[in-house]
């Protein structure tokens, strides 16, 4: 029986703490000496059962040796898609340049403060929500490195794959690196409370159903990266329309990123499917089947256990990421990959191939019923979610 794949649905584990949170005022500009280097109480997320069953290594040994015997290829058809340091952008080009002087620095930052007056507060929550997604690079790079046939054994293995693991790595770092130092200058945003959020996710690590399996890990890789720019191309568009065009361009540029990571991993699978249709069909199908659950949804500020559900509520209300962009993401692959015009499925991956094609329609919109909520992201400010 076909499944019905709905959008952010997620249980977020509760959170136990040896004692109540912080007091969190609701206008803190001003923010003291003292109050910076207050002792925090609680530094990760306390241990919680995971939020579904974990299976690790469910790839067959006998598979390792197709990624082995694809090296020589993704050194030809990969590595070549790493853009040189030299010539990648720098989160400096985009902010005030400290080093220019106090009053030329002072007036950037006045001029930047100025023009995000007119970006609506659940605007800064769904940019502090792309910024912890960003920012949690150390759990994605953690990850990467668990899947068998792929990983870097040494931490500067020659391999191809950890080769490129390591570039998409430095290349994915400078977006949480602006991303943070824009909303810091910009005064709009709690930046304790951020902080605070991002160690918790870091420390609650990520739940994403890969099994060690890169078959499953680059499936899910094409699909998060098509979204991730997305979701940075419509921040982008709000932007503008809220009069900031720098950080339009932040955004719009962040969102080039992801476009050329995702062709990497499209052809990463394109190339599994020519070479092992039937398993990476099965691959295609196990991921559908789980949903692909978007990275931070182990998140907590350390007073709101539901703070992954409300988020992704602003961002359907808002049409930053929606069902509606999950569906069409699903049918792009679809056509990208020839899925239905696989030939020479047998068994498992036929029915597979089945119930990947006929997913999209039964994508069903999110229901959303309007409420008010509070974000420690903004003040504990309440936004429409």
């Amino acid at each position: 029986m076909m499944q019905t794949t709905s959008f952010s649905q997620f249980n977020i584990p509760s959170i136990v703490r040896e004692s109540p949170p912080p007091a969190t005022t609701i206008h803190r500009r001003k923010t003291t000496l003292s109050r910076r280097l207050s002792p925090v109480l609680a530094v990760a997320s306390p241990a919680t059962s995971p939020s579904r069953h974990q299976v690790t290594h469910s790839m067959p040994p006998e598979k390792l040796e197709i990624f082995k015997s694809l090296e020589p290829w993704v050194s030809e058809n990969v590595l070549p898609l790493r853009k040189p340091v030299e010539k990648c952008w720098q989160p400096i080009e985009f902010l005030p340049d400290s080093s220019q002087g106090p009053e030329q620095f002072e007036e950037e930052v006045r001029a930047l403060r100025q023009r995000v007056l007119g970006l609506s507060d659940e605007y800064f929550v769904m940019l502090v929500g792309n910024m912890l997604t960003e920012d949690a690079l150390p759990t994605y790079q953690t990850v990467i490195n668990t899947w068998d046939g792929v990983r870097d054994e040494t931490g500067s293995s020659p391999c191809p794959w950890a080769i490129w693991t390591r570039a998409w790595t430095a290349e994915e770092n400078r977006h949480g690196d602006l991303l943070r130092t824009y909303l810091y200058l910009s005064g709009r945003v709690d930046m304790l409370m951020v902080e605070k959020t991002l160690q918790y996710l870091i420390g609650a690590g990520i739940d994403i159903g890969l099994e060690n399996n890169p078959y499953l890990g680059y499936v899910y890789a094409s699909f998060q990266e098509r979204a991730t720019c997305s979701s940075h191309g419509n921040m982008a568009r709000l932007a503008i329309k809220g009069g900031d065009p720098i950080l339009a361009r932040i955004c719009g540029t962040i969102a080039a990123d992801e476009k050329r990571h995702e062709h990497v991993y499209t052809r990463i699978v394109e190339k599994l499917l020519e070479m092992d249709p039937n398993a990476t069909m099965l691959a295609i199908a196990h991921m559908m089947k789980k949903k692909i659950i978007m990275p931070m949804h182990l998140m907590y500020d350390g007073q709101d256990p539901n703070i992954f559900e409300h988020f992704s509520a602003i961002g359907e209300r808002q049409g930053i990421y929606t069902s509606r962009h999950y569906a069409e993401i699903l049918e792009f692959f679809i056509t990208r990959w020839k899925l239905e015009k696989l030939e020479g499925l047998i068994g498992e991956a036929r029915r597979a191939q089945d119930y990947v094609c006929g997913l999209p329609p039964r994508v069903r919109k999110k229901k959303i019923e309007p409420r008010q909520v509070k974000f420690s992201w903004i003040f504990n400010k309440q936004v429409s979610a």
